[in-house]
C-alpha cells in the first residue's frame, strides 16, 4: 500500500541526514515529525513538528505512533526494541532486524562473514582473554574498532603489537570490539542504493571516496575504477540488501585491496557519499528514501553529470567566522548545500559543496581551488 503526500512521516533523528530527508518529504507534500533531544537539532528546524525528547520517551513514542503513516531513521544507534514496539503501529523502514545487524561491528562482520560477502580477516574482542588470540589469528598492522557507536573515525586505534592492542583496548573503556587486519588498499569505493517494498532495487552510480582522519573528505562520480569492479560491487550492495530483506536507502563502503573488493561498513540509511546525487543524479538519496518509506515505485538513479562532493567541516569557521561564501558562490556550476548548525567545531560536518563539470578531473580542478580559497582566513 503506497503512503501518499498529506500524510505524516515520522523521522528518528534530527541531524543533517534527517534535514536533507525533511526538505525532500515536505517538497513532495508529506508532514514531517521529528524525534531529538536538541532543541536546535537541523532536521527538527524544518520538520512539521520537532518532538525534544529522548529517543526512550514514551510519551515522545507515543506522538510518533498516533500521527505518522510510517517512520524511518537518519542513524543507526536507535535501541532495536524501539523499533519493534514502533512496528506495532506503523512501517518502520528499515526494520528491527536490519538496524540490529548494521549498528554493530560484531554482528555486521559475522552477518558478512556467514554469508559468504568477502571482508578483511577479523577476530572479535569481547574480553581481555581475546587480546592475545585476536592478534595472533591476524597479520600486523591491524586496527581495533568499537563494536558499537563508532563512526567518522572515533573508535578505531591502530595496532602493531600486544603492547599497543593492551593499551588501545584500555582507551576504548575495554568496550566490544572488532580487531580487523589492515589491507593494502588501492582506493576506497561506495555503493549508495534503495530497496522497496516490493524488493525493486535502485543504485546510485559507485563514488570513489577519499578520507582524512577517519572522516571523509571527498568522492567523485563516476569511479575512477574499472567499470567491471563497479559492477561486481554493485551486484554486492544488492545481494547484501537482499540478504537483510532490507527496505529504504543504505550504503555499502568497500575497500579495493589488490584489485578485490572486501565489505568495509553498511550503513542503514543515506550515506555522505550519497550527497552528490542532490545535484548529479535524476533522484537524490532523499527522495529516494522517501520513496521507499513510503511504497512508492523508486526513482530514475541516472547521473546527469560527473560530479565531486567535497565535505566542509567546522575547522574552515576561522574565530566562529563562516568562509566567504562568494568565493564559492560565483561558481554556477557549484552548489552549496549547509546543515544548519549554530556551533561550528573542528571536525564536526557544517555543510558540503556539489561541483558539477564536464569530467572528473575538471570537477576536482575546481573542487580544490575553492576549498583552498575558502580554507584562506
Amino acid at each position: 500500500m503506497m503512503i501518499l503526500p498529506g500524510n505524516t512521516l515520522g523521522m528518528l533523528g534530527g541531524g543533517q541526514l534527517g534535514r536533507m530527508f525533511t526538505i525532500a518529504a515536505r517538497n513532495m507534500g508529506y508532514e514531517v515529525m521529528v524525534l531529538d533531544p536538541d532543541t536546535s537539532s537541523p532536521a527538527g528546524e524544518l520538520a512539521s513538528q520537532h518532538i525534544c525528547a529522548e529517543y526512550t520517551d514514551q510519551a515522545a513514542l507515543d506522538t510518533l505512533s498516533q500521527h505518522c503513516a510510517a517512520i524511518t531513521t537518519e542513524f543507526e544507534n536507535i535501541p532495536a526494541s524501539i523499533l519493534e514496539q514502533l512496528t506495532g503501529h506503523c512501517p518502520v523502514r528499515p526494520g528491527a532486524r536490519a538496524v540490529t545487524i548494521t549498528q554493530d561491528r560484531i554482528h555486521e562482520k559475522t552477518f558478512l562473514q556467514d554469508k559468504g560477502f568477502p571482508t578483511a580477516p577479523f577476530a572479535v574482542i569481547r574480553s581481555e582473554a581475546d587480546l592475545s588470540t585476536g592478534l595472533q589469528a591476524l597479520t600486523s598492522p591491524t586496527i581495533l574498532k568499537v563494536s558499537r557507536f563508532g563512526y567518522d573515525g572515533k573508535g578505531q586505534v591502530a595496532v602493531t603489537s600486544e603492547a599497543d592492542l593492551q593499551a588501545a583496548w584500555q582507551s576504548l573503556d575495554g568496550n566490544e570490539c572488532v580487531l580487523e587486519q589492515r589491507m593494502p588498499l588501492d582506493v576506497e569505493i561506495s555503493v549508495v542504493l534503495a530497496r522497496s517494498t516490493t524488493g525493486e532495487t535502485r543504485p546510485f552510480p559507485v563514488a570513489e571516496n577519499s578520507h582524512v582522519n577517519g572522516i571523509l573528505d571527498v568522492s567523485i562520480v563516476p569511479a575512477r575504477v574499472d567499470t567491471a569492479l563497479c559492477d561486481k560491487a554493485i551486484k554486492m550492495a544488492i545481494d547484501i540488501a537482499e540478504a537483510l530483506d532490507y527496505v529504504g536507502v543504505m550504503a555499502v563502503e568497500f575497500f579495493v585491496s589488490k584489485g578485490e573488493l572486501l565489505v568495509n561498513e553498511i550503513a542503514p540509511r543515506p550515506h555522505n557519499s550519497g550527497h552528490y546525487t542532490l545535484d548529479a543524479t535524476v533522484t537524490s538519496q532523499f527522495e529516494q528514501q522517501v520513496r521507499a518509506v513510503c511504497g512508492l515505485p523508486l526513482g530514475d538513479t541516472r547521473l546527469l553529470s560527473p560530479v565531486v562532493m567535497v565535505n566542509m567541516l567546522g575547522d574552515l569557521w576561522h574565530g566562529g567566522q563562516p568562509p566567504q561564501w562568494d568565493k564559492l558562490l560565483s561558481h554556477d556550476n557549484v552548489k552549496l548545500h549547509l546543515y544548519g548548525k549554530h556551533q561550528a567545531r573542528v571536525g564536526r560536518k557544517m555543510g558540503h559543496f556539489n561541483v558539477l563539470a564536464s569530467d572528473v578531473a575538471a570537477a576536482l580542478q575546481l573542487a580544490e581551488d575553492i576549498r583552498q580559497s575558502l580554507q584562506a582566513p
